[in-house]
């Protein structure tokens, strides 16, 4: 129960590792406000974790946890300050940020429309600070920390996604400048960069028209795809107080295809 206590707010939390993430938290403990612009897949989040003991009428675990689902689009900066807000004013305070909420994309760098390119950044980038500049008054008061969603992506070039590549490094970054603007702070900032997981968004994944696999089986490695739980057990470890002196770091979890 390293989260009894502690409100969490979880982005991305209606699919994937944001999903994964949400239910890990409140089974350790959490009260976990889940974020996500599709309604029902935050049902689907609901119902999975009511299922392992989450009762669905009072939204409550273990006379402790719980999950709270909200809609929101990461994008907007209103949006964004509207959810931290709202959290704090319901559950009194927050101490565990998880901005997971991602968007990916393939495609040559001829094809990406001005739409592709807003969207990737939009979600990926402007949703992790948006989030963060407005959740960091809140967790500096609490003592509290943040846990960004990297990539391998943001950490070596790859073809065919020159944007999703840019935004995962731009994540990386803004957690390690985020991590020095505040270190007289008790904050903590950090950040997860897998490689390949089994969720919805890398099933969804489609390649250009006669792609060089060549290229892309360098991005394949060599021990297969991870779980979303995985992910998570990651993300739930930086936010926990075991890892109280980690601070502006990007824990690759990505078995070995950034190693060399």
């Amino acid at each position: 129960m390293r989260f009894s206590k502690k409100v969490a707010l979880v982005t991305g939390a209606g699919s994937g590792i944001g999903r994964a993430t949400a239910a890990r938290m409140v089974s350790e403990g959490a009260v976990v406000v889940g974020s996500d612009i599709s309604s029902s897949g935050l049902d689907e989040t609901a119902g999975i974790i009511s299922s392992s003991g989450l009762d669905e009428t009072t939204g409550i675990i273990n006379d402790a946890a719980a999950f709270y689902p909200v809609v929101s689009d990461v994008r907007s900066r209103e949006a964004c300050h509207e959810l931290v807000d709202s959290t704090v004013t319901e559950h009194g305070h927050l101490d565990v940020l998880c901005n997971i909420a991602g968007v990916a994309g393939c495609h040559r760098v001829g094809d990406v429309d001005q739409s592709t390119w807003d969207q990737i950044m939009g979600v990926n980038v402007s949703g992790v600070f948006w989030m963060s500049q407005a959740a960091l008054p809140h967790l500096e008061s609490s003592g509290g920390c943040i846990v960004n969603m990297a990539s391998n992506a943001g950490q070596i070039g790859q073809a065919y996604t020159v944007p999703y590549c840019a935004s995962k490094a731009a994540v990386i970054l803004i957690t390690k400048a985020m991590a020095m603007e505040t270190i007289r702070t008790p904050v903590r900032i950090n950040a997860v960069a897998p490689g390949g997981v089994e969720t919805n968004l890398v099933a969804s994944f489609e390649f250009p028209a006669d792609p060089d696999m060549e290229l892309m089986g360098r991005y394949m490695g060599f021990r297969g795809m991870a779980q979303a739980g995985d992910i998570a057990s990651a993300v739930a470890y930086l936010a926990s107080d075991e890892a109280h002196r980690i601070h502006g770091a990007v824990l690759s979890v990505d078995a070995g295809l950034t190693a060399g």
